[in-house]
Order: structure tokens, then sequence, then C-alpha cells
């Protein structure tokens, strides 16, 4: 894995891109969120997941006989950055850009990775409109937000939740959930009622859950502030104790979440991307990615490793040309960890879409936060 810049003064990138006459590496760029206000730990994951399939295509005689190259670059959230680093990728000569977490930083590095004609495959975000308008160099894994999130609210609405009230902070991906949530649970009598988590402190949303007679309360805000000292001030709070907490954007998945809340970040529901079984391919990856980890890999991780999969089976069948990697998705079907992945077009989504990565509901186990329940799957 190369995180630096620098390239030889002597090597220069083609116009295509990335083929070079002489013989050295393919190139990708990976875009990671690995410090604040990025999310570091989901960062952490993906690259490790990156990296980790980086390694076992050269293991395996690399793309037509040149090592792969991994050109990381933290984004640290910030969709500007994110800009900055598709251009400098670009110029040193990569087949493709791959990753990203957030929602917003990946909608504003595929706009520029279109706009230099570089092929984009986002691993995590989920945002529906990651481009402003339909595109052929943009590809993603993670299922779109209105697929997961709608099955988020059938989850609500089987558990009996219809009085929804949402902790949200100024976001379009937050705002975009809300909107979901909103008209799915309308027709069976829902409701969803948005409170500022910047004006209230954590005591003043408990009051304001009381007063709402709010039934669940979703987490859509930053972690771990303010996400983690709200739930502890509605778990310490004796008229909340029937709501359900709520977190779809899936930050009781990652370690850090159980280390800062304990046996009170469990039994919160959230998303995740895996089926309820790994397969065998599923599975031996698994054991590699907690090897590098030192703990359990989140779907995110495998995530990453499905994206370089993606992107180096189309590097040894078409070749390293831009353009041709771009013209490749709708012929893609690699076997991933989570399932076969082929690239098409679905309604309303702009970019080319996997139909659709596996998903769950699951929340840590309250008599065992760290094991994991399934708590529905779509």
């Amino acid at each position: 894995m190369n995180t630096q810049p620098d390239m030889p003064p002597s090597t220069s990138p083609s116009p295509s891109g990335a083929e070079r006459p002489d013989g050295a590496s393919v190139r990708l760029g990976a875009l990671v969120p690995l410090t604040r206000p990025g999310w570091a730990e989901a960062g952490r994951h993906l690259l490790a997941g990156l990296d980790l399939a980086v390694r076992e295509v050269n293991d395996t005689g690399g793309i037509d006989g040149r090592p792969l190259e991994l050109l990381v670059r933290d984004t640290a959230a910030d969709p500007e950055r994110a800009a900055a680093a598709v251009d400098e990728l670009a110029g040193l000569g990569v087949a493709a850009v791959a990753g990203e977490y957030h929602s917003v930083v990946a909608r504003a590095a595929a706009a520029r990775a279109d706009a230099l004609g570089v092929p984009f495959l986002c691993s995590s975000a989920v945002l529906d409109a990651l481009t402003e308008e339909p595109t052929e160099r943009v590809a993603r894994l993670a299922p779109a937000q209105s697929h997961g999130w709608r099955l988020y609210a059938d989850f609500l609405l089987g558990a009996g939740r219809h009085r929804i009230a949402v902790a949200t902070q100024p976001s379009a991906y937050w705002a975009s959930g809300t909107r979901i949530l909103r008209d799915r649970l309308a027709p069976f009598g829902g409701s969803v009622v948005e409170l500022d988590a910047n004006a209230l402190t954590p005591e003043a949303l408990c009051d304001a859950l009381v007063g709402h007679g709010a039934t669940a309360l979703l987490l859509l805000v930053g972690h771990p502030e303010p996400a983690v000292p709200i739930v502890r001030a509605v778990r310490k709070d004796r008229r909340l104790a029937d709501v359900l907490i709520g977190a779809p954007a899936g930050q009781p998945e990652f370690a850090e979440w159980a280390e800062a809340l304990g046996g009170d970040g469990a039994g919160i529901p959230f998303l995740r991307y895996l089926p309820e079984h790994l397969g065998p391919l599923g599975e031996r990856v698994g054991r590699e990615l907690r090897e590098r980890l030192g703990g359990a890999p989140s779907f995110v991780a495998f995530e990453g490793w499905d994206t370089v999969t993606v992107l180096a089976a189309i590097l040894r069948s078409h070749g390293t040309d831009r353009a041709t990697v771009a013209a490749s998705w709708p012929h893609v079907a690699v076997e991933g960890t989570r399932g076969t992945i082929r690239f098409s077009r679905a309604p309303g989504i702009g970019v080319r879409q996997w139909i659709w990565a596996p998903v769950q509901v699951a929340d840590r186990d309250p008599a065992e936060p760290g094991r994991f329940r399934t708590l529905r799957t779509g």
C-alpha cells in the first residue's frame, strides 16, 4: 500500500490513465476517512478490506503480471478534500478511484471523477442521488439509502413503533433519511417528528420525546458526539423506559460504540449490509480481516474487499484504459464476499448499482453486547 502522492519524475501517466509501457504498477486510487471529523473507525475497516484484496490480487499474478498499487488518500469527511484528492489521483495515472464511506463526500468525489473521465466505484456511501445526472463512469456496491431505510421503516412498523422521533443534524444524508422514513410510515399511520440535536441538550431532547409521546427515537447524528450523550440520557430517563432507540446509519456495528456505551449501547437496531450467513468465501475473507483488524470485521471491511476484487476482475478482463473500465460495469459478474456482484440501472439511481447487497436490521444482544442479533432481513 502506498500512501504517498509522489511519483518518479521519469514516469508519467498516459492519456488513458494507467497504461504505461514500462511495466509499472497498475494504480488504483482509494478515498478513505482516516481522521476526524471523518468516521475513522469505519475508514480503518474500509481500508483493511481494500488493502487485503490488493495483496491477494498481487499474490495471484497482479494485473497481467503488473502489480496492483493502492494510492490512499484521507478524506476526513471533507467533500472539498475528496474532490482535490480525485484531481491528484487522476494526475497520478490511476485506472480508477474506489472507496469512501460518507455519502456527501462520495457525492463530491463522484462528481469530480465523472468530470475528469475517471471511473469511480463507490464502496459504502448510500445516498440515492450520488450524482446530479446519470453517468456511466460511476458504480456503487452499497445499496441505495431508499432501499435500506425502507426496510428499517418496515422493521419499526413490525415492532409496533408508529410515533417516531428523529434526533437530527443538518446534512443532506440525514434529511434524505428522514424523508424516506416519513414516506414509508405515513400510509400505515406512522409519523416522524424532527428534533434538532444541535439546539437541544440531551436532557431537553428527553423532555421533547415525552411531550411528543414518541415510541422510538432514531439517532440521525454524528458519532460519538452527540450520539453517545443522547443514548446515555435516554437510558437514564425512567419516563422513556419503553422507547426504542435506533441508529439506522449503523453506528452500533463498530467497537467504538460498545466501548463508549457498554450495555447502554445494546438493543439499538441498525442497518448492516451482510447476509445472515456468509458463504465459504465470506468466511475466509472474514478470518483474514479479523486478523488484520484485531476484532470482528464490519460490513464496511467486506465492502472494501469486494470493491477491489470487482475492479481487479475488470482490469484483468478488459484492460486498464479508463473509458474501457467505465464501459465494463454492465458486464461485471464477480463473486464477492456477500454474493454475486452485478451492476445495472435502478429507477431513480443515476449510477450503475449492485441491486442489491444483502441488508439486515440487527442489534447488539443486551444479554451479550459482543454478539449481534439479526432482527429483519431484506
